[in-house]
Order: structure tokens, then C-alpha cells, then sequence
């Protein structure tokens, strides 16, 4: 019965899945063979290297999501404090025929929303004040479906998995360079060629997760607008949230995007988008236009008898 209970109504994905375990695969490969370079580079230091290595994962894997949360402002509510929220998140929850998570709110202008957490026991959502603020309730539903899609998906849990080497890449670079790591039992002109090479490795160790990543952030916000406009039956109310939410976006002061887009991957719509081909690459999210084709598409769908 408990493993039952861990499914819920909202639709597969087999593109979803398939992507997050072919980037768990070259993630993982990538990071042993990172480990690999560093050991056989710094072979003095091997010890630090991989106590490094697993603070680092099981921080990671424990803790950025709490980490992410506070980042991002989000304070837990009780349903008196926050009753229309909790109404929504509780439909949905009853909808999907998944625990409830933890309901949070940021107090921000910036109207968004987002989820946390490595599985459905250990979740949150949250909603800004702003979001609240400027969306109709049945908009409300759909952004919300949208964000309790990826807990039931687990790309929350793979999306948080699969930065960590980003992180450690960049940890073991800072730590190689200032305590002088390589030095030891070296001359000095392999020690040279030794603090050259790893943050070479980090940095393209770095840039490959980084792409990876963007790769599965950017279907993991589509395979979420599927899944909640198939959940709700109204994919004409989550395309009235996206419009209404990337719209307002403008209207808000350029100090307040700035401080939450390094959260970007996180959010419901990013802080800042854009046209260009080279960014759109790189971004976290798919377009605007993207999204809402697919949910007009699933709205005809619907519509056929």
C-alpha cells in the first residue's frame, strides 16, 4: 500500500523520465571522471579531495532545497494565515491523490511560484505575494499543479542531484588554487603546470553539467504544463497564469528580478527571458510561445469529442 500511495494521478512522462536518467548517466560519469583527474593531478592531497566530494553530495543532496527555500524568501503558513492557498493546494493534492506538502509564501512583488524537496514527504511549495495578488483562483490551480507535478515526477530530486557537480567542480578549484594542494611532494614547475590544469577541468566539467542541466530544465517546465493542464482539464487557465505572470514581469523593478534570478531553474517563469538564440539556449526555461502552443494544443484536445 505505501508504494502504491508514492503514484499519483498526474500523467507519466517516459520523455521526462528518459531524460532525467540519461542525465543522472553523463552526470555521474562525468563526476567520477572528474574525481578521477583530481586524484591522479593532486596526488598528495586525495584525502581532502574526497571528504570534499562527499560533504559536498550529501549537503547537497540534503540540504539545497532547504537552502533554495530560504534563498527565495519562503516562510511556512498555516492554513488561517494563508486560507485561499491552502484551499488551492488542497484541491490539487485531492485532484492528483498525493500528500500534501508544505505550504509556504515569499513575500515578493515578483509574481511567481516553485517547488522543493526530494520527494512527496519531504516537499514544499510556495507562492510570492505578488502571485497571490494578480491571479484568479482557477489560475492559481493551474500554476500550482504545475509546480506539485515536478515532486510528483521527482525532477525536483534530479534537478537538485544534477547541479551538484557544477557546485564541486567550482569548490575544488577555489580550494586547489589558495591552499596549494598540488604542491606537495612536486617542483615547482609541475606544481605550475598542476594549479593550470584543474581549474581547466573544473571549468569544463562546470560548462557540460551546466548544459545538461538547461537541456532537462527546459522539458521538465514543459512535461509540468502537460501534466497540469491534463490534471486540472483547463489548460486555458494555466496559459491565462503564464501570459498574466510573464506580462507583470515588466512592471516589476529590475532590482527585484535581478535578486531572484539566480533561482531561475526553480520558478514557475523566469525572472528575465529572452529572444535572443545564444541566451534562449542557455535558459531554464522554454519560451513563452513554446508553452503556450502546447497548451493550446492539449486544449483542442480536450475540446474533441
Amino acid at each position: 500500500m505505501a508504494a502504491a500511495r508514492t503514484r499519483s494521478r498526474y500523467v507519466p512522462d517516459r520523455g521526462l523520465t528518459t531524460r532525467m536518467v540519461t542525465t543522472m548517466f553523463f552526470i555521474g560519469l562525468l563526476y567520477v571522471v572528474f574525481v578521477g583527474v583530481l586524484l591522479a593531478l593532486l596526488r598528495g592531497a586525495w584525502p581532502l579531495i574526497l571528504l570534499i566530494a562527499a560533504g559536498l553530495f550529501i549537503a547537497q543532496f540534503w540540504f539545497s532545497d532547504k537552502i533554495a527555500a530560504r534563498g527565495m524568501g519562503a516562510r511556512e503558513v498555516t492554513p488561517e494565515q494563508a486560507p485561499e492557498l491552502h484551499g488551492a493546494v488542497d484541491r490539487i493534492c485531492a485532484l492528483a491523490d498525493m500528500p500534501k506538502p508544505q505550504v509556504a509564501v515569499a513575500d515578493s512583488d515578483v509574481p511567481n511560484a516553485f517547488a522543493t524537496g526530494r520527494s512527496q514527504k519531504t516537499a514544499l511549495v510556495c507562492a510570492t505575494t505578488g502571485l497571490l495578488r494578480r491571479l484568479e483562483p482557477e489560475e492559481l490551480e493551474g500554476v500550482l499543479a504545475h509546480e506539485l507535478s515536478h515532486v510528483a515526477h521527482r525532477d525536483v530530486a534530479v534537478m537538485t542531484i544534477a547541479s551538484f557537480l557544477g557546485v564541486l567542480a567550482g569548490v575544488i578549484t577555489r580550494v586547489s588554487l589558495y591552499s596549494g594542494l598540488g604542491r606537495a611532494g612536486r617542483s615547482n614547475n609541475n606544481a605550475a603546470l598542476v594549479m593550470a590544469l584543474v581549474p581547466l577541468v573544473s571549468a569544463v566539467v562546470y560548462v557540460v553539467s551546466f548544459l545538461l542541466t538547461r537541456l532537462l530544465s527546459r522539458y521538465r517546465e514543459l512535461a509540468a504544463d502537460r501534466a497540469a493542464a491534463l490534471l486540472t482539464g483547463r489548460p486555458s487557465a494555466l496559459a491565462s497564469a503564464l501570459t498574466k505572470v510573464t506580462g507583470e514581469m515588466a512592471r516589476i523593478p529590475t532590482r527585484d528580478l535581478r535578486r531572484a534570478e539566480p533561482y531561475n531553474a526553480f520558478w514557475f517563469a523566469p525572472a528575465f527571458s529572452s529572444r535572443e538564440s545564444l541566451a534562449r539556449l542557455l535558459s531554464s526555461h522554454p519560451t513563452l510561445e513554446q508553452r503556450l502552443e502546447q497548451l493550446a494544443r492539449i486544449s483542442a484536445g480536450l475540446a474533441r469529442p
